[in-house]
């Protein structure tokens, strides 16, 4: 995939913090080499988090994220310091840049405290070192000047450093395939679907497949029997959307392995095992109980939609009980999921993998169980155990758990 392709969850997510005036979105303009952010001697021109999908040598494809001042003030200020807080959620270097003739602030204290409480790698910036030099650095930490360009190529290989660009490279399916093994992929296409498009996991999943050097068949649910019929020698795989699980799982021999994107997705960003276990509070609903359902996207609903309609009627028929359902989408994400009996969240393909692990930590720091749509629909339509193929370790978790 080439860098201009790749998808913002998949880039590193690079945020820039610091209170007003540091000149923190100067020193954003400079590493990017873009006027990416608006420079102002007003305190407070960035009021809202701006993301920047772009290139950044040498560290690749990256989002850079511009926050508001962590100082502001008001009762607006306020819920600007939240977003800019909000934003360490998604952040995989954080990069803090301090007035060098200030100094360190009780604000910049307390951002430092959080930053490495989430133990995100972080670099301390020193701005304005054409007014005021800093020495006795630390190795995380490094003096430039936004105005003159002075350590700001320097900067930028500290951010790459940080950044791990020696982290190893994952897969979404590729890594259990061998080169010519031939896939299906089983993709409906109904009202909900996008008009003239595939969604971004069965994108991101067919390049995958053909960077592998395997190849894959893409079907509708009502050409699958035919497509497998048709064949010389049997598929390694067939990959469906959750919701034609029932459907492919009664077509689909049982000598070959059935899995789904959304499971893939879960391995992908490392929770499916936490997923696994959660959906089994499913079997435990009661009158009244609360599910939370979380989208990463804010996507047009259309009216078979499947986490507002499709997933909420098959609980419902699945458990037999009168269910309570809230929504969030987006950024959003409840604070409080106390109230919740459990969570069902999407794939996640829109959100990079430190935001979907910090949406999981905060279900199981609360004890709240958590799943996601593809593995509460095997699970509500019995084929769980089988979808759970391409993870031997996961069909034997699962056989313990009951």
């Amino acid at each position: 995939m080439s860098l201009n392709s790749t998808p913002s969850s998949d880039r590193v997510h690079i945020s820039f913090f610091g209170r007003r005036n540091a000149g923190k979105s100067s020193v954003v303009n400079a590493v990017t080499g873009q006027n990416l952010a608006i420079v102002s001697d007003v305190a407070g021109t960035t009021t809202d988090p701006v993301l920047k999908a772009m290139e950044l040598l040498p560290l690749g494809p990256v989002v850079i994220i511009d926050t508001p001042g962590i100082d502001d003030e008001g009762e607006l200020g306020a819920l600007r310091v939240k977003r800019s807080y909000q934003m360490l959620n998604k952040t995989d270097v954080a990069v803090l840049v301090i007035d060098s003739k200030k100094g360190f602030t009780n604000e910049d204290t307390l951002l430092l405290e959080k930053i490495k409480a989430k133990n995100i790698p972080y670099i301390v910036v020193y701005n304005k070192n054409d007014l005021l030099e800093v020495s006795s650095l630390s190795e995380n930490e490094i003096s430039v000047s936004a105005l003159t360009g002075n350590g700001i190529y320097e900067l930028k290989e500290l951010i790459a450093k940080q950044a791990g660009t020696n982290k190893p490279e994952k897969h979404i399916v590729s890594d259990m395939l061998d080169a010519g093994d031939h896939v299906v992929l089983v993709v409906p296409i109904d009202s909900a679907a996008p008009k003239g498009r595939l969604i971004l996991p069965q994108q991101q999943t067919i390049r995958d497949i053909i960077d592998n050097h395997s190849f894959c068949t893409v079907v509708q649910p009502s050409e699958l029997a035919a497509v497998l019929s048709s064949m010389q020698k049997k598929p390694k795989m067939v990959i469906t959307d959750s919701q034609a699980f029932k459907e492919v799982s009664a077509i689909v021999p049982d000598d070959i392995t059935l899995t789904s994107f959304s499971i893939l997705f879960a391995n992908y960003k490392g929770n499916l095992r936490l997923a696994v276990s959660g959906v089994t509070a499913l079997d435990t609903l009661q009158d009244g109980d609360t599910i939370l359902m979380s989208e990463g996207c804010t996507h047009h609903r259309q009216c078979d939609d499947i986490g507002t309609v499709k997933i909420p009627r098959l609980i419902k028929k699945y458990s037999g009980k009168n269910v309570n359902f809230e929504w969030t989408s987006g950024t959003e994400f409840s604070e409080n999921l106390r109230k919740y009996k459990m969570v069902i969240h999407c794939g996640g393909c829109m959100l990079n993998e430190r935001e979907m692990q910090y949406r999981l930590k905060c279900a199981e720091d609360e004890g709240i169980p958590i799943t996601n749509y593809g593995t509460a629909i095997a699970h509500m339509n019995g084929i769980l155990f089988r979808s759970l193929a391409p993870f031997p370790e996961l069909q034997k978790f699962l056989k313990q758990k009951k």
